[in-house]
């Protein structure tokens, strides 16, 4: 591939290579990614409302970290390859639980199986948000190491799914319809991708500018999109004006592990990345609850979730609620189960 030139007439070639790359990649983690889990020591059962996983390289600082975080003893000490299972951990905070897995360091090659990579990467998979510890002293190198590793198993750190459409038919050949143009790839990569895929009749819809890996994501339909956060460890070890260029590498944030500096911000940084609501309820004709919120996920945020989460035989027995905050256009309106809450509302169930 890149001994071709990229050109109208090498396109259609292109598109073959690349499908046929990924193809073989899939073939290569099938074997980890069919067990469901991480093996023995490595998956944990899940608790809380989300869960946060560190991945990095070796003596980068990540058992430090998760223990000042949780309280969790994860063992730290000066040689590498100190944590060998994954360690679980909890804290709470604005009222949500949240569970913390310290994963034990990765070395290159991790994807393809080298140091038990692929068991703890089979983990990572399952957060919903990932530290990615890194060493200020060398921070875009291993940067770009742990983005190689972790994209060749199928996780996609801080992108949105390809807005792509695909609906198969029986006859018709392949039709291609794009509401945006198309820079990064042309009709003749389309076809040669959905030739190596064995799809001859299909409609496809681009509705954002995409490109060939982008459309190759969506045929295999395995990729896992999940935000990331860069934590640069060690702050305390380097200078002023270097701290200055670390704030220039997008989604991260500077910290000391141990003199815990900055830790505040990376907190507050995760709480977005998490986009956690909390909802606080009011029983009727009583103050509301301010002690302990129900935390919901963005996305799943309705009046019939709260309803869901406090009991799930609730959702059934409720009409709606009276709701007071930034969802609700006057304090007390009365709304129906599919209202979608903000966070930090004030919510009053009406039953059946």
């Amino acid at each position: 591939m890149s001994k071709t030139q990229k050109n109208k007439a090498t396109s259609y070639h292109l598109g073959q290579l690349r499908a046929k790359l990924a193809k073989l990649k899939r073939e290569l983690i099938a074997p980890s990614s069919g067990g469901g889990g991480g093996g023995a020591g490595f998956d944990v059962a899940r608790t809380g409302i989300a869960t946060v996983g560190f991945v990095g390289f070796p003596s980068v600082g990540k058992s430090t970290l998760m223990s000042g975080m949780t309280g969790q003893d994860s063992l730290a000490a000066a040689y590498e390859f100190t944590t060998l299972t994954t360690v679980p951990g909890s804290l709470t905070y604005r009222g949500a639980p949240i569970q913390i897995l310290d994963l034990p360091g990765i070395i290159e090659g991790a994807k393809d199986g080298k140091g038990r990579g692929r068991q703890v990467i089979a983990v990572a998979r399952t957060c919903n948000l990932i530290f990615i510890v890194l060493d200020v002293c060398k921070p875009l190198k291993d940067k770009a190491l742990l983005e190689h590793e972790l994209e060749g198993v199928g996780i996609r750190l801080n992108k949105r799914p390809p807005n792509i459409y695909i609906q198969k038919k029986d006859k018709g050949g392949i039709a291609v319809t794009n509401t945006v143009p198309l820079t990064k790839i042309d009709h003749d990569e389309i076809r040669a991708i959905c030739s190596e895929y064995r799809i001859s009749n299909a409609s496809i819809a681009f509705r954002s500018d995409a490109s060939s890996e982008d459309f190759i994501d969506v045929l295999e339909g395995n990729r896992i999109y999940i935000p990331a956060i860069y934590v640069l460890n060690k702050i305390d070890q380097i200078s002023i004006q270097e701290l200055d260029l670390l704030y220039k590498i997008p989604m991260s944030v500077p910290i000391s592990s141990r003199m815990w500096l900055n830790v505040d911000e990376l907190m507050e940084k995760m709480w977005t990345e998490l986009r956690l609501v909390r909802i606080y309820t009011k029983p009727r004709k009583q103050q509301p609850d301010y002690s302990q919120p129900v935390v919901l996920r963005e996305g799943r945020a309705t009046v019939a979730d709260l309803a869901s989460a406090i009991h799930r035989d609730l959702k059934n027995n409720i009409k709606g609620a009276k709701v007071w905050g930034m969802s609700a256009k006057f304090p007390g309106q009365i709304c129906s189960p599919e209202h979608v809450l903000s966070d930090e509302d004030v919510v009053s169930l009406i039953k059946r």
